[in-house]
């Protein structure tokens, strides 16, 4: 197992000489520093929601795998956080993970009013640990780059893999990997997945102008990720889709309501455009007809 987690520090390293500028021993020297190091966690420490409300006193230690990220308090707080980006990859995560992937957030901020308005305005409901005191840098001695300031670890808190995973697109390829045991495809800060369609296209055939035509378009989600629509276009507004916004489980069918309401008699041929978070967005689909 030893020689598995070398191995996989092994490739973050290589991330980080291919993605940061800078000396490579300085990264080969912090890597090897960090690898297989257990985290040490303070005896008392409260996560919180919006600095309110209490929700967890202490990481678990029956979790396969968690994240921990540290922010310290240099530089613009809000910046180096990211905290819509976070969201984003704590939704793909549950969706691809088979148990609770738990990501704790230890933050010390120069002020605490300030952290609690950058999670308030990121709606970010996600708990946080506020640590006023540093409590947990203390025990741990971070590196001071904040690239090096998030971790994956394992059941026993031991460090697996070093990087994060929202300023880093490889480094957030590299744990999805280590978590799934497969190769995950990502573009950007999205996970992608993969559909099948029922339909190359629609066709409503003849109809009488004045009669509102519907037909179903279903996209299954054959992948191993969360299918997300980020937006539906048509090229006319005689065409309208409803669906639900509602993220589709792998194994899922979203149903698109195609309806379609003529103007005047016509032969017509329209589009459809799904943008998505599937390689090759956007998808698209002709609607054809003929309305008399």
């Amino acid at each position: 197992m030893k020689r598995n987690w070398v191995c996989l520090l092994g490739i973050s390293l290589s991330l980080f000489v291919c993605s940061c500028r800078g000396p490579s021993d300085r990264i080969i020297r912090i890597i090897d520093e960090w690898n297989e190091r257990k985290i040490i966690y303070p005896t008392q420490m409260y996560f919180t929601i919006y600095g309110q409300d209490t929700v967890s006193a202490y990481p678990v230690l029956d979790n396969k795998y968690s994240i921990i990220t540290y922010v310290d308090s240099v530089g613009c707080m809000n910046c180096k956080l990211k905290l819509r980006e976070w969201l984003d990859f704590i939704v793909g995560l549950d969706s691809l993970a088979d148990s609770s992937i738990p990501v704790h957030f230890f933050l010390h901020p120069k002020n605490r009013n300030e952290i609690i308005s950058i999670l308030r305005r990121s709606n970010f409901n996600y708990p946080v640990c506020i640590d006023e005191h540093d409590s947990l840098n203390i025990l741990n001695n971070f590196p001071q780059d904040m690239a090096f300031q998030t971790f994956l670890l394992d059941s026993s808190n031991k460090v697996i893999a070093v990087g994060n995973p929202v300023h880093n697109p490889k480094i957030k390829e590299l744990y999805l990997k280590i978590i799934t045991g497969e190769s995950i495809m990502t573009q950007g800060n999205k996970i992608l997945t993969q559909i099948k369609s029922n339909n190359k296209y629609i066709d409503f055939g003849n109809f009488d102008w004045e009669q509102e035509q519907t037909a179903d378009w279903v996209l299954t989600n054959i992948g191993k990720a969360l299918f997300v629509v980020e937006e539906i276009t048509t090229s006319c507004g005689c065409t309208i889709v409803d669906y639900s916004k509602e993220p589709i489980r792998p194994g899922q069918d979203l149903r698109l309501k195609v309806k379609y309401r003529a103007e005047y008699p016509e032969h017509f041929d329209k589009t459809i455009t799904v943008y998505c978070n599937v390689e090759g967005s956007p998808l698209s689909v002709r609607v054809v007809g003929n309305a008399k």
